[in-house]
């Protein structure tokens, strides 16, 4: 398995046993505690690895958790993934994808809850102080993540065209209500925003009325295939990862319905580069329980039967894995904290997850999309020159104001 840089393992016995790749690359340790952790590893590694690491049974050598996994992911995803039961399983992952991804809406919601109905102050202690969980945006590379998660939603806004006060925005997985607060704030519109997660709705409702911006901003929570009124902006930052495959064809038959004819929707979510896949197995089981990150050639297809115009698609490469290292830093900074709302095994699973997805997005062929979606071809001008207008002029209104 080992072709690029160097993996050092140290077996239950005691003994170690050092395996170098012809390349150069970085090297790491791994030790494994116990026996049941290596018929693991040999029967489904991809999700025995995350599993044996919650329990103890596998750690890091002489090295970080984050560092460990990197040589395995370099190594993992060419050289591994060729070994027949390796092929066996993705087989077998790729044919239940539809059922593991079946999300009617009491399963959706139980899906949510699973994730997003945690403690509150678990999500405070690692996410930026508006609680932005989803992917920032970079552009110098050395923004904060504060700076990158308002220049986020800057960019979202400007693809939206809020270029007029008192427009009605539907915000689709609203989580706790920091873009909705945003874009009714900073620029004059009337937002709901839908969530299926009582804990975020809790907190987005007093988040609205300690700002006085119940009047402009309400929450919801409601399933999007409920929805019938219209709006003349749609916008959904990381939700369509909790879809799936067999309810695409509904999600944008509900956004073109519930979207004016001169309407502006974004859709903003996670995705794959190579092509179709199936979720990891791990992530589905103790993460995000009937989530999947499409690709592309997906999602197109649906958007167009919907009858939707494409307006624009922007990819942001790098962006989510600099978000995931603030993140992963904050939790280990904060990880005493974390523990005592928890417990150890929850951090391990936590920091897992964490770096795991980190290693999607630098190493593998994961990425975040932005898909503008129009009724009208006239909806919108014929250059995409307003989108750089708008964050200019915000930027420099803001730069004004401070």
């Amino acid at each position: 398995m080992i072709a690029e840089g160097q993996l050092t393992i140290r077996w239950p016995d005691g003994t170690r046993s050092r395996y170098q790749g012809k390349r150069d690359g970085p090297a790491a340790g791994l030790a494994i505690n116990h026996k049941v952790a290596i018929r693991r590893l040999v029967l489904n590694p991809s999700l025995g690895l995350g599993e044996a690491y919650m329990e103890g049974q596998i750690e890091p050598l002489d090295c970080s958790l984050f560092a460990m996994l990197d040589v395995l992911v370099r190594n993992a995803e060419t050289n591994l993934s060729a070994h027949p039961l390796m092929r066996l399983r993705a087989a077998g992952g790729w044919l239940l994808r539809r059922v593991a991804q079946f999300n009617p809406a009491p399963r959706a919601r139980r899906n949510v809850a699973h994730h997003y109905d945690l403690n509150g102050r678990l999500y405070s202690l690692f996410l930026d102080r508006d609680r932005q969980y989803s992917c920032a945006y970079f552009p110098a590379g050395s923004e904060t993540l504060e700076e990158a998660q308002t220049l986020k939603k800057r960019h979202i806004a400007a693809k939206l065209r809020l270029d007029r006060p008192g427009l009605a925005v539907l915000d689709i997985g609203s989580g706790w209500g920091g873009l909705a607060l945003t874009l009714a704030r900073e620029y004059g519109a009337r937002v709901t925003g839908i969530t299926l997660s009582t804990e975020q709705l809790t907190e987005a409702r007093a988040r609205a009325a300690a700002e006085g911006l119940a009047d402009r901003v309400r929450f919801e929570l409601v399933d999007y295939r409920a929805l019938a009124e219209p709006f003349d902006r749609i916008v959904s930052v990381g939700m369509f990862e909790h879809v799936g495959v067999d309810h695409y064809r509904r999600f944008f038959t509900t956004v073109k319905r519930c979207l004016a004819p001169d309407g502006v929707a974004l859709l903003h979510a996670i995705g794959r580069a190579a092509g179709p896949g199936s979720s990891n197995p791990w992530l589905a089981k103790y993460i995000f329980p009937g989530g999947y990150s499409p690709a592309l050639s997906e999602v197109v297809p649906h958007i167009e039967r919907a009858g939707l115009w494409i307006t624009d698609i922007e990819i942001l490469r790098l962006h989510y894995a600099e978000t995931l290292r603030h993140w992963r830093r904050r939790f280990a900074a904060n990880r005493d904290a974390i523990a005592a709302l928890y417990d150890d095994r929850f951090c391990r699973m936590f920091e897992f997850y964490l770096a795991g997805s980190e290693l999607a997005f630098r190493r593998q062929d994961h990425m975040n999309f932005q898909i503008q979606m129009t009724r009208s071809p006239y909806a919108l001008p014929m250059a995409r020159d307003y989108m750089f207008e708008n964050e200019r002029r915000v930027a420099s209104e803001t730069a004004r104001q401070g």
